[in-house]
């Protein structure tokens, strides 16, 4: 066991990110917007949390349908595959920076160990994947809307909640999102996003500036279409 390790398991009062970035191995990382993290297939080895910025984790599909799982903020842990399985295995999952991300990461076989010598920081992973858990069930329940107007409206609140920064006009969703990622998201096409966001923007639900998006009243849009 390494000096900084053993520091790191001594102070329970640590934060997770904290622990990663003392672990052998650890690194920060900058990935631009829209580049990918990982591919499913690429080799399960290290585990991520993101310090700032946002990641859409989906599962691709022997059909090519590509399907959201969850949307990562500041603070979300992913990658936790090999930790589960004990060895080096192979990704299902396709990671991408939803934003400018910045992340610190770690080898899956130092977290172990960490886990090992230190309750404490499996309970600091236990309540990150808790978390990621919540997010990948929100997720899904967005999705399983047929109506396409509902799936965008549930998705919006979704992002209000994770990423939402209330102001004198509502809630101001801290992500500069296209038309296509939003479509790519909720499994839609760019054309239709386009068409249902001006019918929410005509109905004086949202308001778009430079792809940010804000709710103006987040409480009527709910109640409106769901």
């Amino acid at each position: 066991m390494s000096t900084t390790f053993a520091n790191a398991s001594l102070n329970n009062s640590k934060s997770l990110l904290e622990i990663i970035r003392e672990l052998d191995g650890s690194s920060s990382e900058l990935v631009d917007r829209s580049k990918t993290i990982f591919f499913p297939g690429d080799p399960a080895e290290r585990v991520y949390l993101i310090r700032r910025g946002a990641v859409r984790l989906s599962r691709v599909y022997e059909s090519g349908e590509e399907i959201t799982v969850a949307l990562l903020r500041e603070n979300s842990l992913f990658g936790v595959l090999s930790l589960l399985t004990g060895h080096r295995s192979d990704r299902f999952y396709h990671a991408v920076a939803l934003t400018r991300v910045e992340m610190h990461t770690a080898p899956a076989s130092s977290v172990r160990q960490a886990i090992e010598a230190d309750p404490g920081v499996g309970l600091l992973l236990l309540q990150g994947l808790s978390s990621r858990i919540l997010q990948t069930e929100t997720m899904i329940e967005t999705l399983t809307h047929r109506d396409m107007s509902s799936r965008l409206v549930s998705f919006l609140l979704v992002l209000c909640r994770d990423f939402g920064v209330p102001d004198e006009k509502g809630i101001t969703i801290d992500l500069r999102l296209s038309h296509q990622a939003i479509a790519e998201a909720i499994g839609s096409t760019r054309v239709t996003i386009t068409r249902l966001l001006g019918d929410l923007r005509n109905s004086g639900l949202v308001q778009i500036d430079r792809k940010k998006i804000t709710v103006l009243d987040p409480i009527a849009l709910s109640k409106k279409f769901n």
